[in-house]
C-alpha cells in the first residue's frame, strides 16, 4: 500500500528536523509552501502540519508562524482522556474504538448510508446485537464516528493572533476533515446540530477569537454557524461525487465529456450570447474544489470584515 500523501510531508519535516536543515524556532513551510512544493491539496497539506502539531513536532507561534518545537514533545493522550469528554471504559472502549473504525472505514468507502449495525458487525466479525453493548445505536454511533474524524485533524496548540486568522484556521481544519471523509457533511443539519465534543471545540475557539469584537451575542452565533455551514456545503459536493461515480461509473471530467454537445447546442442556439461569449473566453477550465473554498472563504471572511470591523 503506497504512503499517503500527507504522510510524506511529515516523514520529510521530520527528516529535515533531524539532519539539522530546520533547526528548533524556525519556520516550517507553510500549507500554501506544501500544497505547491507537494503538489497536494490545501487539505492535504493543512492534515500533514496537523499531525505535526499533534505529535509535539511543530508548534504555533502568534505573529511568527509555525516553527519547530523547541523539543519533541510527548503525544497528547488520547482525546476521549481529556477534560470534558468521554472518560476512558475499561474493557469496553477498545471494542468501541474499533466499531467507530469500522463505521468510519465502511462511510468513507460506500457512503454513510451504507453504515448500520449489520455491516458494522460483520465488518468486525461480531453479532450485531452485541455492538449495543458498546454504542446505543446509529445516532450515538454517528457521533463517535464524527468526533474520531475531527480529533485526527486538530486545531494549532494556540490560537493565532485577530479574529480572522482564527476563523480562517478553524474553516481549513474542518474542511481538511471533511474533504477526506464527505459523509460527515450528511450527519448533521444546521437545524439539529450535533453535541460533539470535537465539534464544539471550534465553536469554542471561534468564540474566544470574536470574544473582544463589537459583536453581539446573536450575531457572533450567525458567525459561526455561517463558517460551518460554507464547509459543509461545500463538502457536500465531495460526497456527491462520489456517489454519482458509484452510479455511473463515470468521472466528472467523463462525464462532462457526454454534455459537451449539448452544452454547444445551447450556447451556439443564440438564446443565450452573453453565456456563449463567456464560454468562449474561458476555454478550458480546471475546476478544483479547494480552489473554490479558499476563493470563497476569502470573500466570506472579507464580508465579515465590514461587520467586524
Amino acid at each position: 500500500m503506497s504512503t499517503p500523501p500527507y504522510a510524506r510531508i511529515v516523514a520529510d519535516i521530520k527528516r529535515r528536523i533531524s539532519e539539522g536543515r530546520l533547526r528548533p524556532g524556525e519556520r516550517v513551510p507553510s500549507t500554501r509552501q506544501l500544497a505547491r512544493d507537494w503538489n497536494v491539496a490545501l487539505a492535504t497539506a493543512t492534515k500533514a502540519l496537523a499531525v505535526l502539531a499533534r505529535e509535539g513536532v511543530v508548534t504555533a507561534e502568534p505573529r511568527v508562524g509555525t516553527v519547530v518545537a523547541d523539543r519533541p514533545a510527548a503525544p497528547e493522550a488520547p482525546a476521549r482522556q481529556k477534560a470534558g469528554q468521554r472518560p476512558k471504559i475499561s474493557g469496553n472502549e477498545d471494542v468501541r474504538e474499533r466499531i467507530v473504525r469500522a463505521a468510519v472505514a465502511i462511510a468513507d468507502a460506500e457512503g454513510l448510508s451504507e453504515v448500520t449495525m449489520r455491516r458494522v458487525a460483520d465488518r468486525l466479525g461480531m453479532a450485531t446485537m452485541s455492538l449495543y453493548r458498546h454504542v446505543t445505536g446509529k445516532d450515538e454511533l454517528f457521533l463517535l464516528m464524527v468526533d474520531a474524524v475531527i480529533e485526527a485533524f486538530p486545531l494549532p496548540p494556540e490560537r493565532p493572533d485577530g479574529w480572522r486568522a482564527c476563523l480562517e484556521t478553524s474553516a481549513r481544519v474542518l474542511w481538511a476533515a471533511h474533504h477526506e471523509h464527505p459523509w460527515m457533511a450528511g450527519v448533521t443539519s444546521l437545524h439539529r446540530p450535533l453535541a460533539s465534543p470535537a465539534l464544539l471545540q471550534h465553536s469554542e475557539w471561534m468564540m474566544s477569537a470574536l470574544a473582544g469584537t463589537r459583536l453581539d451575542p446573536a450575531t457572533k452565533m450567525y458567525v459561526n454557524i455561517l463558517l460551518y455551514s460554507y464547509v459543509l456545503a461545500i463538502a457536500a459536493n465531495v460526497e456527491q461525487e462520489r456517489q454519482a461515480h458509484a452510479a455511473t461509473g463515470l468521472t466528472d471530467e467523463e462525464w462532462m465529456s457526454t454534455q459537451e454537445e449539448r452544452i454547444r447546442a445551447i450556447s451556439e442556439s443564440g438564446t443565450s450570447p452573453a453565456f456563449a461569449a463567456f464560454l468562449h473566453e474561458l476555454g478550458d477550465f480546471d475546476f478544483d474544489l479547494d480552489r473554490l473554498f479558499e476563493f470563497g472563504l476569502t470573500r466570506l471572511l472579507d464580508g465579515l470584515a465590514e461587520v467586524i470591523g
